[in-house]
């Protein structure tokens, strides 16, 4: 008798513990699985990679605390604590710290909204409530998010009214190119060719640059306008690397470049 007791409460209480583990691994695996078989589309972009992966570590999350609470439960039952009491006891003490705790909450079901509804996962360029900058950290409670002059915003995901996320759409960068009236239209365009060969190099470009044509003519030079399309997150380094090329292109040939020649304007 005393072994039974000894089996049923010593050794049923570490099976239930290793299944956990068991059907968590498998769980898991065949989440991540999910992950890899969209990995291998390659009409997938790596925006959308990103917030599936974000999807999938929430998945994982809950399937985790799911398991935990149900073999809590079963090992509670197996010492004879009547489990289904302690249910009802934690639906009322829930109902209290729903009341107590109404912001958390707020924050979870906010927080599980923006994934979900795929405002912004973490590495999106976004603009929240008048803040621009990246987000280096979501959680179901809070988003974290970085200016490029590096100020941090932390801000609770209940608080949070607006969103403009610059990631989901590639950004597109209008430059106006002021050039001299000795330059014509086909050496400019010609030196745009060049330079639009090297920049197209770089992953985050997403096509050549879009020869947009002559803007404006003014007495001493005229505006000739293009169109570089490129990856949010790396905008301002395609912006400084597009004008280093373009410096160099131009001394090849012997072009002075004065200090306003170029106006750049973002849409």
């Amino acid at each position: 008798m005393l072994k039974k007791i000894l089996i049923k409460e010593i050794y049923l209480p570490i099976l239930y513990i290793i299944l956990a583990f068991i059907i968590y691994f498998i769980l898991s695996k065949i989440v991540d699985k999910a992950l890899v078989i969209n990995k291998l589309n390659k009409n997938k972009s790596d925006i959308k990679l990103k917030r599936e992966k974000t999807i999938v570590n929430l998945i994982k999350n809950i399937i985790k605390y799911v398991i935990a609470v149900i073999t809590i439960l079963a090992i509670l039952n197996v010492y004879g604590i009547e489990t289904k009491s302690i249910i009802a006891s934690l639906g009322i003490a829930g109902a209290i710290i729903g009341l107590a705790f109404q912001d958390i909450i707020k924050n979870l079901l906010s927080g599980i909204t923006i994934i979900f509804d795929d405002h912004y996962v973490q590495g999106d360029i976004v603009t929240i409530n008048g803040f621009k900058g990246e987000v280096i950290e979501l959680g179901l409670q809070t988003t974290k998010l970085k200016s490029y002059e590096g100020e941090v915003l932390i801000i609770s995901n209940h608080l949070i009214t607006s969103v403009i996320n610059h990631s989901m759409c590639n950004t597109n960068i209008y430059l106006d190119l002021k050039i001299n009236k000795e330059i014509s239209i086909n050496e400019i365009e010609n030196i745009l060719n060049k330079v639009s060969e090297k920049l197209v190099k770089r992953k985050d470009v997403k096509k050549d640059i879009s020869l947009l044509g002559v803007e404006l003519i003014n007495t001493n030079n005229y505006i000739y306008k293009i169109l570089i399309e490129c990856d949010a997150e790396h905008q301002y380094e395609v912006k400084r690397e597009f004008m280093t090329l373009l410096k160099a292109e131009y001394d090849k040939i012997g072009i002075d470049v004065p200090s306003d020649i170029i106006e750049i304007k973002e849409k």
